[in-house]
């Protein structure tokens, strides 16, 4: 068997013995006002560094500022502050990063 396989078993059984942790967690761990705020907040804190990942380090993993990347987010920002659904801030991201791309 190779390390691939091996590699994707393992992140099977991983995410299997997750998904179990999560449901025998007793019912009192959960209601612990200490859990209850590190799991509101420790997603948001995730995809905030998902995003600054992707909008800083491009290719080459190097971490500096990419102009249309920025662009994008700053539009996406903006859509979200007007309340639009996600849909709408997807695709104005995207239209503004790829419009920003064709000019340059």
């Amino acid at each position: 068997m190779s390390g691939v396989w091996i590699a994707i078993l393992a992140t099977a059984a991983g995410c299997y013995l997750l998904k179990l942790g999560g449901l025998v967690t007793p019912q009192r761990v959960l209601e612990d006002p200490r859990v209850h705020r590190f799991t509101d907040l420790v997603p948001v804190a995730l995809l905030t560094a998902l995003i600054a990942v992707q909008a800083l380090a491009p290719e080459d993993r190097t971490l500096e500022l990419d102009g249309p990347r920025l662009a994008g987010l700053a539009a996406a920002v903006a859509a979200l502050l007007l309340r639009a659904p996600f849909l709408v801030v997807l695709v104005t991201g995207a239209a503004a990063a790829a419009g920003l791309r064709l000019l340059i």
